[in-house]
């Protein structure tokens, strides 16, 4: 079991929260994923090690930044 934790930018509201969840929720392997609006943490784990380019991708089709 893998967990990393990003920041994600211009996150401000619940349905930003559920965007940014459903999208990396979706990459192989995940397993679990929680968002800490007023920080922008988002908290991933997953069954192996994660590409961040994958979470930058899910990130970004949410319409959001990865910045960390």
């Amino acid at each position: 079991m893998s967990e990393q934790t990003y920041t994600v930018t211009g996150m401000t509201c619940d349905h930003c929260v559920r965007s940014v969840t459903e999208e990396i929720g979706g990459i192989d392997g995940v397993t679990g994923v929680v968002v800490d609006l007023p920080t922008g943490k988002v908290t991933v784990r997953s069954g192996t090690a994660l590409d961040v380019a994958d979470v930058r991708g899910a990130v970004e089709e949410a319409g959001y930044e990865l910045t960390a």
